[in-house]
């Protein structure tokens, strides 16, 4: 199983340098998590960024994944690994999902380094 944090998700969006690091997790759909979380995020970046017709077709690829939403053990899970990773809420939440189902979260989101069961890859700057 496989998450995709909200970074790499843009990440493979825009086309970015590391974009074809997250394609092959997120092509294969029996095994893509999406918390809800990550929606909230894309949907917020993407219209800062853009406009609602590119919010439309990420959405469209976003949730052809099992879609996860926020449930009160969940919510209790990631505050204790906030605690214990000292991660911000958004990324708890995506790495208690993530826990959960046993899968493995893809990242260039710094906050996830070193973790157990996490693919990382380093940003890369144009």
């Amino acid at each position: 199983m496989n998450v995709i944090d909200t970074s790499g998700w843009l990440e493979y969006f825009e086309g970015g340098l590391n974009s074809h690091k997250f394609a092959p997790a997120i092509k294969e759909l029996n095994k893509l998590i999406v918390p809800t979380i990550c929606i909230y995020e894309i949907s917020k970046v993407i219209l800062r960024e853009s406009d609602e017709n590119h919010l439309l077709q990420a959405l469209s690829a976003v949730q052809k994944g099992k879609i996860v939403e926020l449930s009160p053990a969940l919510s209790t899970t990631a505050a204790k690994i906030s605690l214990k990773y000292k991660l911000p809420m958004a990324n708890s939440i995506i790495y208690a999902t993530a826990m959960f189902f046993d899968a493995t979260v893809w990242t260039q989101d710094i906050d996830f380094e070193g973790l157990p069961k996490v693919n990382y890859f380093q940003k890369i700057k144009c």
